[in-house]
């Protein structure tokens, strides 16, 4: 299985993985930020193409890595295969008008649903962990974890509008 990349100026980085069957699956990451596949089967003469964009690369990179159990719009499930009983749900949500102004400390989020906000997004600045007075605005992007019953009660009784 050989693996090559090249930089192509102007246009991006190509990789280019030649797999044991003799297939071509070559992959460019373009200056525009998209991405594009190509996969080419041994003895065939036309590519197929997939362009992707950088959300959707990721998406397939996590289940081409088996790191996704189950995908509904923005959440995931995770199983760990050492841990056959622990289930880990991960939702993202867009913080509404009954939110903003309001700390993570205000809400009581953890102690009143299990569920932890892991991240947010406001515009271009990501916050990792926010500490407890961190301040959500309207229309800031949260990363949640939790238990599904943990995550549907904050939906019920945290994130109503």
């Amino acid at each position: 299985m050989a693996l090559r990349s090249i930089n192509l100026p102007g246009i991006g980085t190509k990789y280019e993985l030649e797999t044991e069957k003799k297939d071509t699956v070559a992959v460019f990451f373009l200056k525009n930020g998209n991405i594009q596949m190509y996969t080419l089967q041994h003895d065939c003469r036309t590519p197929s193409v997939a362009e992707l964009s950088a959300v959707e690369a990721r998406r397939l990179g996590t289940i081409l890595t088996g790191a996704i159990m189950e995908a509904d719009k923005e959440s995931v499930e995770i199983a760990f295969s050492a841990l056959s009983d622990l289930r880990i749900s991960v939702h993202t949500y867009i913080i509404g008008k009954k939110m903003g102004g309001h700390s993570l400390e205000d809400l009581q989020i953890r102690a009143k649903t299990g569920v932890t906000i892991i991240a947010v997004s406001r515009g271009d600045k990501n916050v990792i962990n926010p500490p407890p007075s961190f301040l959500f605005q309207e229309g800031d992007a949260v990363v949640a974890i939790g238990e599904t019953d943990q995550l549907k009660t904050f939906e019920r009784e945290i994130m109503v509008a």
